[in-house]
C-alpha cells in the first residue's frame, strides 16, 4: 500500500502490532516528542517497525533513520519526507 501521509495514528498502530506496548507507556498520549528509549522501543524494535513501514507504504528508509530521529515527531516527519518524494517522481 502506498500512502501520501504518515501520521502518529500509523506509527502507534505499527509500532502495537510489530513489538507491543511497554505496560508502562501510554501510546495514546501525548508521545510525539518522547524519545524511543524513554516509551520502552530499543533498537531491535526499532529495526521491526521500519521493516513494516517500508512494507506498507512503499520506501526504503536509510539505515540511520532512527539515529537521527530519536522521537515519533522526527521519525513521521523523515517517512512523510520520503513519501513526498517518492510521490514527485
Amino acid at each position: 500500500m502506498t500512502a501520501s501521509q504518515f501520521a502518529l495514528a500509523d506509527l502507534t498502530r505499527i509500532l502495537r502490532e510489530g513489538a507491543g506496548a511497554d505496560d508502562g507507556t501510554d501510546l495514546d498520549g501525548d508521545i510525539l516528542d518522547r524519545d524511543f528509549d524513554d516509551l520502552g522501543y530499543e533498537s531491535l524494535a526499532l529495526l521491526e517497525t521500519a521493516g513494516r513501514i517500508e512494507r506498507e507504504y512503499g520506501i526504503a528508509l536509510d539505515d540511520d533513520v532512527f539515529a537521527d530521529s530519536r522521537t515519533p515527531r522526527a521519525l513521521i516527519a523523515a517517512v512523510n519526507g520520503l513519501l513526498s518524494a517518492s510521490a514527485a517522481i
